[in-house]
């Protein structure tokens, strides 16, 4: 009993950032092997708050950064699915399996791709993680990247990356559409000339701060960057730059600052709004980020997004609830994406409204039929159903 006091105590001290108090469970015996209820290691714990400093003790001490929770998810991938890329660097040092895949079967670069941390996806593709792996829903990196990106200079960069990797543009998903003619559907045209390798920064200024960012030279990149300002002062792609790379510096007030001008120069660029989000949700600041999405879902409703990725950063802060209200407006827009269908089944299920789950689920199936992961999902609300309508029968 002491024991599993001392693992308890472990975990929660990970998960607050208690350093002094991590090492001194350590030293009593606390087992980083020991998992709560949800399956989670303290290196798990550590992992989901970002705690660069508890993750780096953990791992001296022997945590395991490829086990898995109760949803099959490990430390390493879920650093990468946050785009925590110090603690996802620190885990490749310790054995982290660069071919394990979550639940959906998506690497570690896949969710990375798709939320646009372009920090962690440079890190998965320097270490080798798969370029061109797909996950159950048929999607590589790059396709995430375009379907679920909106062609803006963030994703623009990211799809740069995974192409000179060696992404195939030409990987067609369930639909048999490609990387390729989505980004052409879409009228990403930047996209399609990156795709097409056609692509060409003319701004001299920017080509050379980017070669220094890449080699996390961050603050010559930003004089660089300066210098171009002086003589063009309301360039957005030069700000928006300067703004990343402070935001790489976790100098996150200058950051926001910069992506705040943008905007006054130019309110109708959605693309910021998702520069700010991100920017104040590293801020631990989550109304305020999902407030920026609002912004830009009011100045372009029919835009699936800003909404979509709202969504997103609703389910990792555990509000279920809202996530489902922002599906339920997704599939408004897009009744046949089997993906929204899919998150808010998955949303519904943590709510455990496992009725309605289904019935999520079954839109999916109807729009993918063949798609086994929907029909084992289904499969698993039907049950959960089934075992809540036996309690309320009066069932143990």
């Amino acid at each position: 009993m002491e024991n599993q006091s001392l693992n308890s105590e472990l975990i929660l001290a990970s998960e607050r950032g208690d350093l002094p108090t991590v090492e001194l469970l350590l030293s009593k015996g606390a087992s980083v092997e020991y998992k709560d209820a949800d399956g989670r290691t303290a290196l798990m714990a550590a992992t989901q708050k970002n705690q660069i400093a508890i993750v780096k003790s953990l791992l001296e001490a022997g945590s395991d950064v490829n086990s898995r929770d109760i949803t099959q998810l490990t430390p390493f991938i879920c650093s990468g699915a946050n785009g925590f890329h110090e603690i996802l660097s620190m885990m490749l040092k310790y054995g982290a399996d660069i071919n394990s895949v979550n639940r959906f079967g998506g690497t570690a670069l896949l969710p990375s791709s798709e939320k646009g941390y372009l920090k962690t996806v440079q890190i998965c593709l320097e270490a080798g993680v798969p370029v061109n792996h797909a996950n159950k829903l048929g999607w590589s990196a790059l396709l995430e990247a375009v379907i679920l990106g909106n062609g803006g200079r963030l994703y623009s960069d990211v799809i740069e990356l995974l192409v000179d990797a060696g992404a195939d543009e030409n990987l067609a998903d369930r639909d048999g559409k490609s990387s390729l003619q989505h980004a052409i559907e879409l009228n990403h045209h930047k996209v399609v000339k990156i795709l097409n390798k056609e692509y060409v920064e003319q701004n001299e200024s920017i080509k050379k701060a980017k070669v220094l960012a890449n080699e996390n030279r961050y603050e010559e990149a930003i004089s660089e960057i300066n210098s171009a300002l002086e003589l063009d002062s309301k360039n957005l792609d030069l700000i928006y730059y300067k703004g990343h790379f402070l935001q790489e510096l976790k100098r996150y007030e200058e950051a926001l600052e910069q992506y705040n001008h943008a905007l006054a120069v130019d309110p109708t660029d959605l693309d910021f709004y998702f520069y700010t989000a991100n920017c104040l949700r590293l801020m631990n600041r989550p109304d305020e980020a999902l407030g920026e999405y609002d912004k830009a879902v009011l100045l372009d409703p029919n835009e699936t997004f800003y909404l979509y990725h709202k969504s997103n950063y609703l389910r990792e802060l555990g509000r279920h609830k809202e996530a489902v209200h922002a599906m339920g407006n997704l599939l408004a827009l897009q009744p046949k994406r089997y993906d929204f269908s899919f998150h808010k089944a998955n949303s519904l299920r943590s709510l455990e409204r496992h009725e309605e789950a289904v019935e999520a689920i079954e839109n999916a199936i109807e729009n993918d039929p063949t798609n086994s992961l929907y029909q084992m999902h289904k499969e698993q609300s039907l049950n959960l159903l089934s075992i809540n309508e036996f309690r309320q029968l009066g069932g143990k």
